[in-house]
């Protein structure tokens, strides 16, 4: 059975756990979506508070197949970390992205929109327009 083309997702946090949990609230509110590749990346390698490049490029590396990834972070340090790998070039797989939209509803646009196969343009998309989210 060959693998399906899916965009990878990443979701970049400074917590271990935070990153972690929204990776599975995102996969459970697209119905599981067990099909998306998404990993996380959160903290730091011994476990502590902050962000990793090395991390970050082996979550990447993980959920790469062949259609994109598409990066997902929560603050600071964590888009500036990004930015460094996007800039360096060779750390991330071929046509991975920052994504800009929250971190929360973000996550839970651009699994559901992996889920259905698309491109990660409009899996960007997805994601940015979560921004537009009212609760009120």
């Amino acid at each position: 059975m060959s693998e399906e083309k899916l965009v990878g997702i990443v979701l970049v946090s400074h917590s271990a756990e935070v990153a972690a949990s929204v990776a599975e609230l995102a996969k459970g509110l697209a119905g599981g979506a067990t099909a998306v590749p998404v990993a996380s990346a959160g903290g730091t390698e011994g476990g502590g508070l902050g962000t990793s490049a090395e991390l970050i490029s082996a979550a990447a590396a993980t959920v790469d197949r062949g259609a994109g990834v598409a990066l997902l972070t929560d603050l600071g340090s964590a888009v500036l970390t990004v930015k460094a790998l996007l800039a360096e070039g060779d750390e991330l797989p071929d046509g991975s992205r920052l994504v800009d939209a929250p971190f929360v509803e973000g996550a839970v646009a651009a699994v559901v929109t992996a889920a259905t196969g698309a491109d990660l343009d409009a899996v960007q998309a997805a994601a940015t327009e979560a921004y537009a989210y009212r609760k009120v």
